[in-house]
Parts: structure tokens; sequence; C-alpha cells
């Protein structure tokens, strides 16, 4: 008894008098083949296993001395043993080990002394494959959980689809079997109507929610025998309606704000640059996604309508340009692809802050865009303004006062 706790995966053993029925899932180690003698035990006996539809039929043998594997059937070797006191203790149970789809069938276990053979028990052994598992989103019109046996059923079979002990569904569905249905699957289950011809036994759920989940089993009776098939069902909470709203929000925002900030250069009506005095040069920001001809013309003014700079014909004119911006600004050479028409203003001081704007024109006077940049440059009163202050109020006792202008 102690080996077939330590060792046996079992799912479900059905006993009726001497017939019984055993079913493992094929992960399983090993599969014992129970048969339990408690009479009288003759001197020198032979117990063997055999199986009807086998030729040899002889599984595995046992006498006095050990065991007798001679006549094995090839298709067991190696996988199968009996307890070394069996013939001691009664218990000839058999262990068969890597139980494969083809060991099924029925299963004879005998005793003889020689003279007489008596039959003691018959197992009927059943090899399954992983219970199915089946997933679906809550809020489906329906699910179906499978389970399918061999066509041809008779008409006397009795069929239940139970989870978690609870009556999930009754065959034959008859008045007096939907008492036995509890009332969370009424009027939400039904099955195909010539399931005994096809052997589907199938069950369809309508309106499956998260608290259908679990495992559900259908089993089949019929006389003496059981037969268990296994469906795991697991039905997901469907995504909140309010949920999936606010994160497509946050991914249009992020979106935007990203094509924004990328593309604030085309937005922005005027754009804003501030520099100190005395830095190198500073960029006066134009982008655009117009792609200008050769013959474009494009202008920088200022606030005053002076020409800053001009591009035209392929070149700078200088003729073109107000002597206070000569030599010291300069465009990019292939502002002609689309993006990029920012000028470089080199020395700026607080002199140069205005607003310029910068034009493209195709043809005389065709305007292609348009866009505007404000320029601030700090000066350097303006910088230590605020330091100075502080110094004249610490040193007020000896440090005379100091106009600033700005």
């Amino acid at each position: 008894m102690k080996m077939f706790v330590v060792f046996v995966i079992l799912l479900h053993v059905s006993q009726h008098a001497l017939a019984v029925l055993v079913q493992v899932y094929e992960e399983a180690k090993v599969a014992l083949l129970p048969c339990r003698f408690s009479g009288f035990i003759p001197d020198q006996p032979t117990v063997m296993w055999a199986h009807s539809d086998l030729d040899p039929k002889t599984v595995h043998m046992t006498q006095e001395g050990g065991d007798d594997l001679t006549g094995q059937n090839q298709h067991y070797s190696g996988r199968t043993s009996m307890m070394v006191d069996a013939l001691n203790t009664g218990d000839f149970s058999l262990t068969l080990r890597k139980p494969q789809r083809t060991d099924v069938g029925n299963y004879t276990c005998t005793m003889s002394d020689g003279t007489g053979e008596r039959r003691l028990t018959d197992v009927q052994l059943q090899v399954k494959d992983d219970p199915m598992k089946v997933t679906v989103g809550e809020g489906s019109e329906s699910v179906l959980l499978p389970c399918k046996t061999k066509p041809g059923l008779p008409k006397d079979i009795a069929l239940e689809w139970t989870c978690a002990d609870i009556v999930v569904y009754v065959y034959p569905h008859k008045s007096d079997h939907l008492k036995k249905q509890d009332g969370l699957y009424r009027d939400r289950t039904k099955m195909n109507k010539d399931l005994l011809r096809t052997g589907d036994l199938s069950l369809t759920l309508k309106h499956p929610t998260e608290r259908d989940s679990g495992g559900y089993i259908c089993t089949i009776y019929r006389d003496k025998d059981i037969l268990r098939q296994k469906v795991v069902l697991q039905v997901k909470e469907q995504f909140p309606p309010w949920a999936t709203a606010l994160l497509i929000l946050l991914v249009l925002l992020v979106v935007s704000g990203g094509l924004i900030y990328y593309f604030q250069h085309y937005f922005m009506s005027v754009y804003k640059v501030e520099v100190d005095s005395g830095v190198e040069s500073v960029q006066l920001i134009c982008k655009t996604t117009v792609c200008l001809r050769k013959d474009a013309k494009v202008e920088w003014k200022d606030a005053n309508n002076t020409k800053v700079h001009v591009y035209e014909n392929g070149s700078d004119p200088p003729e073109e340009q107000d002597d206070k911006y000569k030599n010291r600004t300069k465009m990019k050479r292939n502002f002609l692809e689309p993006g990029d028409l920012s000028l470089t203003l080199k020395h700026p001081t607080d002199g140069d802050n205005s607003t310029y704007t910068c034009t493209a024109y195709r043809g005389e006077g065709n305007i292609l865009m348009e866009r505007q940049v404000e320029l601030k440059v700090r000066g350097q009163c303006c910088r230590y303004r605020s330091k100075v202050r502080l110094m004249m109020v610490v040193q007020s006792q000896w440090l005379h006062p100091i106009m600033l202008q700005c």
C-alpha cells in the first residue's frame, strides 16, 4: 500500500466487483493496475498479468523464486514489475512504467497452482493526453468545451458535465434530469443533437464569465464502465471600456505631444530665441516641409523691413543685404531640400533684438511659406544687474551707488 501512495499517479479508479477502471495521463511516471487477494495462496503459485488483445498476451508473470519474463510481450519489456513479496502478502498489483496510449485495453490478473487457474481481477486501463485547455475572453457569445469518443454510442448511456462537483449538464436532457443541473448553468448550456452517432459530446457554454473558469469533467456512464475527460476553462476578464478609452487617450496625447515638440518650428507663429551677448553666433530657426526649386527666392528681414539675408538664383547677392548684417549671416547650402531654411547670425548683440521674418517665394510675388523668429540678446549689464545690486546692499556703507542702464 505504501508503494501505491508514493509512486502511482492515479487520477480515477472505479471498482465494480471484479471490474476496475484505471485512468492516467500520458505524462504520469507509472500506472498501477490493482490486484489484491485475501484468500488461500497455494504452494508454488504462478501469478500472471495478461492483455487479451495481444499476442503473446503475457504482460508480466511471477513465481516462487522471482519473475519469469521469458514469454513476455516485448511491448512491455523493461516496463513492468510486481512487489518482491507479492506471493506472501497477496498484493499482486502490477506497476506499469511510462504508460503510453498504446497500453490502453483490458488487463486480467490470474493465479494458478499447476492444476487449475483462478481469475482474480479485470482492469481496464485508459491513458489520456494532457487535459484540454480552453481560453476565452469575458463577453464572448459562447465557448465550446470539447469531449469526443468513439462514434456510434448506444442509446442507454448517461452523460454528465460537472465542475467542482457542481452539475453543469445532464444527458439525456429530460425534465427529471434538469433538477440536478445547477441554476448557474441553466439555459446557458447545450450539446449536439446527434451526439450518439458522432461521439461528439462537446458542451457549448453561453455568455462565459470569469466565475465560469475551472476544470470541467465530461463523464460517460454505461453499466459498469466509466469514461472521463477533463477540460480546463479560463475566462479572461475583458479590459474595461473606460480603461481602453483612457489608454487610447494617453497614447494620442503622447504621440501628439511628441509630434508637436518635433515639428514645433512648423507650427509656431513666432519662434522665440534667447542668447547672451558675446556668443559666437545664434541660429534663427525656420523649417518647412516645402521642397523649393532652384529658382526659388528666400528673404530674411527684420522688424524694420531691412534685408538681413537674401538667397536668389543659387547665390547670396550681397548688394541686396543691409550693411548692418554683411559678413554676419549664412544659410545652409542644402536648404533647398525640404526642412531647413534657418539663418545663422554671427556675433549677436542687444542691437540685433528684433522679430525676423523668413519668406520663400516661387516666381515674382508668389509666397510659398513664411515664418517669424523673435530674437532677444541679453546684454552684459542685464546679466550682472542683480549681482551688482546685491553687492550694493551688502556693502552700502563704503560702496557708492552705481547707475545701471540696460
